[in-house]
């Protein structure tokens, strides 16, 4: 017995040592990964903080000996950058939340529902996203100007000729992503609700909304970092009112014809950079959660 036992902890312990070698292999290359993707925020960030001299030096290091906030001064004394930064917060969390509810609600329609033309519906949101966004620039200038005529709030140099666009762009995906967590939801669950007396609107912002905020959080952090990185949209569609510029147009300060002020791009960068971090903090553990399911009380 004591023979057999020992014999199968031999066995066994080389395959448990090759197995620790892959993990450790798996997590160093994990390691790898993550600095060469972390490395050109480092390197933002870095850049912010070095005095003009080291930032235009001929020969680049990996650190400095005498950071300065100089960068984010000229950064915040900006004129009217607060007045940026809030437009595009309201631009993206608009975004944000109208294309969240609306494809929620398109995507429990077309995965619940039979109608005609559904397949085709299907079909054209998989056409507009290989659709490249730049061959709609200049219809979208086109068609916001004359809709600007008619319907105040939309036209061109509002920040409504920011929002519109993006929720269309942003909807395709979304619809397409949140289809397959409707699916997921069995029938049976639904059948199950409506026998204990739920209306179908209880059914649906109660039940079947909390097993797919999951997907919801996924398609809102692509909109969120889409819009807020924006600058095509803000460049073409904001053509005087400069009131209504959207942060990324706040770096076109920082490049002049006599030089560009390095310094001060990296710390805008950085600055518009840190809402998308804590936006992702936030949302972080609904990200890699999966539908957990309901259990019926």
């Amino acid at each position: 017995m004591r023979t057999g036992g020992g014999e199968v902890r031999r066995r066994q312990g080389p395959g448990r040592r090759y197995g620790r070698y892959g993990r450790l292999a798996a997590e160093a290359a994990a390691l790898l990964t993550a600095a060469v993707v972390a490395f050109p925020l480092y390197w933002m960030v870095l850049s912010a903080l070095k005095p003009e001299g080291e930032v235009l030096s001929d020969r680049p290091r990996p650190w400095t000996s005498a950071p300065s906030l100089d960068a984010f001064r000229r950064v915040f004394g900006q004129q009217d950058f607060a007045r940026y930064f809030l437009n595009s917060l309201l631009v993206a969390g608009t975004v944000v939340v109208v294309s969240a509810v609306v494809a929620f609600l398109a995507a429990t329609a077309v995965t619940r529902f039979r109608f005609r033309f559904r397949t085709t519906l299907l079909v054209m949101f998989l056409v507009a996203q290989m659709v490249p966004v730049e061959a709609l620039t200049i219809p979208l200038f086109f068609l916001l100007r004359d809709a600007g005529a008619y319907v105040p709030g939309i036209g061109l140099n509002t920040l409504g000729s920011l929002i519109l666009p993006h929720i269309a762009f942003s909807l395709p995906f979304a619809v397409w992503m949140l289809r397959g967590f409707v699916r997921a939801v069995p029938e049976t669950l639904e059948e199950a609700a409506y026998l204990d007396g739920a209306t179908r609107a209880r059914f649906l912002w109660r039940i079947l909304f909390p097993l797919v905020f999951p997907g919801l959080v996924a398609t809102s952090v692509f909109s969120f970092i889409s819009t807020w990185n924006d600058f095509l949209f803000a460049k073409s569609f904001i053509v005087s009112a400069t009131e209504n510029s959207t942060l990324p147009m706040a770096l076109l300060v920082f490049f002049k014809d006599e030089g560009n002020d390095w310094g001060g791009i990296m710390a805008a960068s950085t600055v518009m950079t840190v809402p998308v971090l804590v936006f992702f903090v936030l949302v972080q553990r609904r990200l890699v959660s999966g539908l957990g399911g309901a259990v019926k009380d």
